[in-house]
């Protein structure tokens, strides 16, 4: 049963092929057995037979509550869950033991009658590109364990592609669904902001950039996720104030960009996603090959500097962090302490502005499609790759194309185009207008039906 999806494990259940608490040992098990090659998970639930108990008497009664009934699901380590730590990578979080309450998208989840399986692992405070912090270690790629699944969400999209879980919740704060998404074959929805509602979570370290989002093998999957967290509660005013979503056309207009100014972009990345511009327009959609139409370059020279202040209004807020989080953090709170005012400012005047601009924009047109990353994955303990197609790069060169989608507020899509001649996966994001989620995971569907579905890695679909 691990290798099937959601939509496939709620058929099963429905006809009685399946069980819930079958189901949930059976990935017990497969953790026990393939987690120690990943480290993926950094606490597993305790109640999981319960809830697995509780399942199997809803099917039986004839009651299940949704299409999640029974379904194992992971949660990245840094969302509230009940009954489990909320670590966020460090000892900050992970000395408070365990959480009395969900917050509010794990709470969705538990209403719809999915299981939790576990925490899986983060970056310590989710502002790294990679997943390895001092508390767990270092996450491998389920594709390759040698080389990294990306971050901050790395934990649970090598659980997904390694069918240690059926989907995973994660976040997104400048990428951190959609790259390591990207990274191991997967889709992922970054929401809009306020369209999947945050509540009684872990303190904000990137404004309200970060958002909650799916992570799953199949776009019908990743709706599915999305549709039982989404939708306004009163607890996040932000998700009260939704637009009504665009008038979807048939033949949709896409500009595809394919570099972002001067960065450098992996040459079999950029051959990939031409392929995908070729399946886009044999679906009959209008693709116009383009640059960005707003001005990024100020915003990317600041971004380093929202986790940085975030940190350092975190630490006034939380003084164990001095004694208790990695001396890295520290010295980047030590920077964001340095920012002056006035410069910061500046930076969110840069953001409404963008904000304004891709308003206007997608006026008169349904979606921009970029890569979802500009490198391919490297060493799995290495924070970022040095370089890209023989240039030298910071710690953000790989993250390019990514963080101002957040910072714009808009929702976007990781799909998997074809993979790379190293025989990884590449991924490609769709981006649309605020709150069109709808027809992003449309197109995403009827992409995927002409491109092909999800693939195992070959050691694993033969374990």
């Amino acid at each position: 049963m691990w290798k099937l999806g959601i939509a496939e494990l709620a058929a099963a259940f429905r006809a009685g092929r399946a069980d819930p608490v079958a189901v949930a040992a059976e990935y017990r098990a497969r953790i026990t057995r393939i987690d120690p090659e990943l480290n993926c998970y950094v606490a597993l639930n305790p109640y999981l037979e319960k809830e697995a108990d509780d399942s199997a008497a809803r099917f039986q009664k004839g009651t299940p509550r949704s299409a999640l009934d029974g379904v194992p699901i992971a949660v990245k380590d840094n969302l509230v869950v009940s009954g489990m730590p909320a670590s966020w990578g460090s000892a900050v979080f992970a000395d408070r033991g365990n959480c009395e309450t969900d917050e509010l998208p794990i709470a969705r989840l538990r209403a719809a009658g999915a299981i939790i399986l576990g925490k899986t692992n983060t970056p310590e405070f989710a502002v790294e590109g990679y997943t390895n912090n001092r508390l767990f270690g270092t996450t491998g790629n389920a594709w390759n364990p040698k080389l990294t699944p990306g971050g901050s969400s790395g934990g649970s999209v090598s659980a997904v592609a390694a069918g240690m879980a059926a989907a995973a919740i994660g976040t997104d704060g400048g990428g951190s669904i959609r790259r390591p998404a990207g990274y191991t074959g997967l889709c992922g929805l970054k929401p809009t902001i306020g369209a999947v509602p945050r509540s009684g979570g872990l303190p904000q370290v990137l404004l309200d950039f970060e958002v909650a989002g799916g992570m799953a093998r199949s776009v019908a999957d990743l709706r599915l996720l999305h549709d039982v967290m989404a939708g306004p509660d009163r607890a996040d005013p932000m998700s009260r104030r939704r637009a009504e979503p665009p008038t979807q056309r048939e033949s949709l207009r896409v500009l595809y960009v394919p570099l972002l100014g001067k960065n450098p972009c992996d040459p079999g990345i950029l051959s990939r996603c031409a392929d995908a511009v070729d399946v886009l327009r044999k679906m009959g959609h209008m693709v116009t090959e383009g640059h960005i139409p707003f001005e990024l370059d100020a915003l990317n020279a600041f971004w380093s500097k929202f986790g940085q202040v975030g940190l350092a209004s975190m630490r006034d807020a939380i003084p164990e962090m001095a004694a208790k989080a990695s001396q890295k953090y520290l010295d980047m709170a030590d920077q964001g302490a340095a920012v002056p005012a006035s410069e910061f400012y500046s930076a969110l005047d840069q953001v409404r502005e963008l904000r304004a601009a891709a308003s206007i924009f997608f006026a008169d047109w349904d979606a921009i499609m970029i890569p979802s990353a500009a490198a391919q994955p490297w060493a799995a303990n290495q924070p970022y790759p040095l370089t890209i197609a023989g240039q030298e790069v910071g710690p953000r060169g790989h993250a390019i194309y990514t963080g101002w989608v957040n910072a714009a507020g808009l929702p976007a899509i990781n799909l998997p185009a074809q993979r790379h001649d190293d025989g990884m996966p590449v991924g490609f994001q769709l981006i649309g207008d605020m709150f069109s989620e709808d027809m992003l995971l449309g197109l995403g569907s009827d992409y995927e039906a002409l491109n092909g579905g999800w693939v195992w890695p070959e050691w694993l679909n033969n374990d």
